[in-house]
């Protein structure tokens, strides 16, 4: 699904999907430039991938709108 996301004072628009590599929940973004990481959560920390590259701070406000996303889908199951 396609978001707008705030980034490194932008807005951008980033194409954000779930998948599991072994037994990983991960989340690969896709930037706007093409560029593409993949992000998983270790306890309540958001890690990526030794490829990529990612700053700290754009890294810390990628996990923390995927976090929303999470505990958003969570609420629209508990409702049904």
């Amino acid at each position: 699904m396609k978001y707008k996301i705030k980034l490194a004072g932008r807005a951008q628009l980033v194409e954000i999907s779930s998948a599991y590599f072994k037994a990983w929940h991960v989340w690969n973004v896709k930037f706007e430039d093409g560029k593409a990481i993949m992000l998983f959560k270790l306890g309540t920390d958001w890690m990526q991938r030794n490829e990529d590259y990612l700053e700290e701070h754009l890294l810390r406000a990628l996990g923390s709108f995927i976090d929303k996303i999470i505990s958003a889908r969570k609420r629209v199951v508990s409702i049904r």
